[in-house]
């Protein structure tokens, strides 16, 4: 049966419990970071951030200020671009849902980095490989729930069967809408013919920096490749006439 994470982001208070809990569980370390006039910490997802809470600052209707928050990480598409231009295998899909990273065969061709229309996946300068957010398969298969979702005081994410999450979704937009919030909304029921990381929203997804659209992007991915692939051909042709011609002339 199809698993999922249902992120809250009405209930979440910021407190990065889940991304600490994220690092600790896969050995990530912290990153050097600065601050750049937000209070987020890192500003990104990265080789070494596999999720991270995100800071949005907003306006109301009545002109006040107020701030949004999201706990982020790879939402695990159904029709996933990383997993679909992955030449060797190393991303694949698990029974439950779940995006997997193979780190042993991925070779570094950093196609998987180009195609996700989230932004999620992280080339590692150190390994050579990606990486990315797994969603703890060594846990959720020994029947735990993923580290970030231990961690979560107000139970802003929520781990389980995707398709009663969806029903607790729904219900908790209905619940926010009737309570004024009209932006109110799901997030991640058929984007990409669904995701495996599921939103409530208080507002638009533009403003949690989610595409309203997410396209699956394999069309603009290939394209470059050959084109990238194509041109070291003829360059290594080219250089490979003018040795011999060099070569040639030596001999006269």
């Amino acid at each position: 049966m199809a698993k999922a994470i249902l992120v809250d982001t009405s209930k979440c208070i910021a407190c990065r419990g889940c991304q600490v809990a994220c690092k600790q569980w896969h050995g990530r370390r912290a990153e050097p970071t600065r601050f750049q006039g937000s209070y987020e910490n890192p500003l990104a997802l990265s080789a070494q951030t596999w999720r991270r809470v995100g800071f949005i600052e907003t306006a109301g209707g009545d002109g006040r200020l107020r701030w949004r928050f999201i706990s982020d990480a790879c939402k695990h598409c159904t029709d996933a671009s990383c997993l679909a231009v992955c030449p060797t295998g190393a991303l694949f899909r698990r029974t439950w849902g779940a995006v997997d990273l193979n780190q042993d065969i991925c070779n570094g061709c950093r196609y998987c980095v180009a195609a996700c229309p989230f932004g999620i996946v992280a080339f590692n300068e150190e390994s050579g490989r990606v990486n990315k957010c797994v969603l703890c398969p060594d846990r959720v298969e020994a029947g735990l729930e993923p580290a970030c979702v231990t961690t979560c005081p107000t139970d802003a994410l929520t781990f389980g069967d995707r398709d009663q999450l969806l029903s607790q979704a729904k219900r908790r937009v209905a619940e926010l809408q009737a309570k004024g919030e009209k932006g109110a909304q799901l997030y991640g029921e058929r984007e990409l013919s669904g995701l495996h990381q599921l939103f409530v929203l208080q507002e638009r997804p533009q403003v949690y920096g989610l595409p309203e659209q997410p396209r699956f992007a394999v069309a603009s991915v290939f394209p470059s490749s050959v084109t990238s692939v194509l041109a070291s051909v003829v360059m290594g042709v080219t250089a490979l006439v003018a040795f011999r011609g060099r070569g040639g002339k030596g001999e006269e």
